[in-house]
């Protein structure tokens, strides 16, 4: 596991009947849901997140459409794409994160271990720097 993310590739449990992508809390997941959001409407050109969160986890999978995630220690940066309904991310807390490139038919979905607390955002890059340098 790479200590920024990993990768979840969900079972895809569907048959002649259609797909069908459980994801459970505390098993297929490292944590227990406590918030769940989609992001959808958003085109090529818009960025999403542009934060790190001090206690926050997350979970991010496109179940329908594309997107690109960039995620960064600020030190290594990597890209995802998120491609398939069945790959997920795992982002642990700490870590900045960049969505973009959706697709037209793009919903994002992502689940937290955590209720929403606008306290718990850096949403500043260099003020993310200087923290980082300190741990």
């Amino acid at each position: 596991m790479d200590d920024m993310y990993k990768i979840l590739n969900f079972k895809d449990l569907g048959d002649e009947r259609g797909k069908l992508v459980v994801i459970e809390g505390g098993i297929d997941i490292p944590f227990e849901i406590a918030r769940a959001f989609y992001i959808y409407g958003s085109d090529s050109t818009v960025i999403r997140g542009q934060h790190a969160n001090i206690k926050s986890e997350f979970i991010l999978v496109n179940v329908a459409g594309t997107s690109k995630l960039m995620i960064t220690d600020g030190t290594k940066k990597e890209i995802v794409n998120l491609d398939k309904p069945m790959k997920a991310v795992y982002i642990p807390k700490m870590m900045w994160k960049e969505m973009y490139d959706f697709s037209p038919d793009s919903v994002l979905l992502v689940l937290a271990n955590t209720h929403y607390d606008g306290k718990e955002y850096i949403r500043d890059y260099d003020e993310y720097l200087k923290i980082m340098k300190q741990r």
